[in-house]
């Protein structure tokens, strides 16, 4: 199936069409069609890609259901991808985020895609980008909720668009915000639970003051730190105003094609590191990708080249 195929087949309502291309390219990651297929979707993107990570129990699963619900009544099509921690004995999905959502499965403008981090310690799973590009190509946004590991999963940053990163109140977590790595991940930081009061309060100045005193490598952008009740359905508006605040920005600065193209540059390289080691990385010589180019078929002639 190919990228125009898979598009008639969601218009149609065929959401697994889209399921059936996703087992494909896990099945197959290296064969010519799934290359063609990926570097396709890649060059012919439609959606923004929003990331949501932070601390196990802060609430991103039903953060992440609010967006879906508030993104479909604006008419927009969604996708997600919930990463879950392994089962150390089946190494499948330990949580299932799938079924956490509070989704319609009839609705055939969202398709969520539950994802085993397995052996990956930076919060995604490995067939994460690979899913991310494809459903980039098809939906007006996507979502992709990391596994919530803690101070490692920093990989988000390497494959979405926005970063929201939540706090919990009274939990320790703005304290864990200050370290490098993950201060420099956001883009923009939700304190969860705001119902908790005088907690919240102090969660929210706690974080505000931790980005004050981190290099902002972000040019002009300021990094709003908002309060959100998602059971009480206070401040979800506000997130979805910052995100689309967000967008304008990367598009108006030039800096949306610019962090793609590193991203893409990125995922070449710790593809090919992941496959033949740092001795595949110095056969494999200098790795840039030309301006827009699409990085899945040059990861498979490295990797016939280093075989």
């Amino acid at each position: 199936m190919d990228l125009t195929q898979l598009r008639a087949s969601l218009a149609r309502g065929e959401k697994a069409a889209l399921a059936a291309a996703l087992a494909g390219i896990e099945r197959d990651p290296d064969s010519t069609a799934t290359a063609g297929l990926l570097d396709a979707a890649y060059s012919d993107p439609i959606a923004r890609v929003i990331g949501l990570t932070g601390p196990p129990g802060v609430g991103k699963s039903t953060l992440t259901g609010a967006l879906i619900s508030s993104f479909r009544q604006a008419d927009k099509t969604v996708g997600c991808i919930a990463v879950d921690p392994s089962s150390r004995r089946s190494g499948g999905a330990l949580l299932g985020d799938r079924t956490r959502l509070a989704t319609d499965p009839e609705d055939a403008g969202c398709f969520v895609r539950s994802m085993a981090a397995r052996d990956r310690l930076g919060g995604l799973a490995g067939l994460t980008v690979a899913a991310m590009v494809l459903m980039r190509a098809v939906y007006d946004i996507v979502l992709i909720e990391t596994v919530g590991v803690g101070q490692s999963e920093t990989d988000i940053a390497g494959t979405a668009d926005t970063i929201v990163f939540c706090v919990q109140p009274g939990s320790g977590d703005s304290l864990q915000f200050m370290k490098a790595g993950i201060v420099e991940i956001p883009d923009i930081v939700v304190v969860t639970k705001s119902d908790l009061g005088s907690a919240a309060q102090r969660a929210r100045a706690d974080v505000k003051g931790a980005l004050s005193l981190a290099e902002a490598a972000r040019g002009d952008w300021i990094i709003p730190v908002l309060s959100l009740s998602v059971q009480q359905r206070q401040g979800v508006a506000d997130l979805i105003e910052a995100l689309d605040q967000h967008a304008v920005w990367l598009t108006a600065t030039g800096r949306l094609a610019t962090q793609r193209h590193a991203q893409a540059e990125t995922w070449l390289t710790e593809s090919v590191r992941e496959r033949f080691g740092r001795e595949g990385i110095r056969r494999a010589g200098p790795l840039a990708l030309p301006p827009g180019a699409p990085p899945f078929g040059q990861l498979r002639a490295v990797s016939q080249r280093l075989l």
